[in-house]
């Protein structure tokens, strides 16, 4: 289950609103072995693309060493859908390479300023998918 307190669930939400039509990506980073997100991280979708997202290379590289440095791990990895609903796609599935993070997408396909939206989160490990349940806390 991904225990999220509400500030990080409406900021990657409003992420996700504030970049459609193009795909919105991120990471929420909380403390090396506690699986707890605190630390939310939006990024650039170098794709800049309604289809496709991709984290810019010199700002991932950059961001993991900052995580480094603050004894932190990516405990969510989130981006958003404009056109599908929020699950992964094959793209998204292979793309999955944090075995402990939870994958969170979003889906602004049906969505205007005051909603509705799809937030879903899910383990990928070698390539299964697995949704679970999301718990928004105060």
């Amino acid at each position: 289950m991904l225990k999220i307190s509400r500030t990080l669930y409406d900021q990657i939400v409003e992420h996700s609103r504030e970049d459609h039509p193009d795909e919105a990506c991120g990471v929420v980073a909380g403390p090396v072995g506690e699986g707890r997100p605190e630390r939310f991280i939006p990024m650039l979708n170098a794709a800049r693309s309604p289809t496709f997202y991709e984290f810019d290379s010199t700002d991932l590289l950059k961001l993991y060493r900052e995580m480094d440095d603050r004894d932190e791990e990516p405990v969510i990895i989130y981006h958003s859908h404009t056109a599908t609903e929020a699950y992964p796609s094959r793209t998204d599935i292979s793309y999955a390479n944090e075995p402990g993070a939870h994958y969170v997408l979003v889906s602004t396909a049906d969505t205007d300023d005051a909603g509705p939206f799809q937030f879903r989160s899910f383990r990928i490990v070698d390539g299964t998918v697995t949704e679970e349940e999301v718990e928004v806390t105060a």
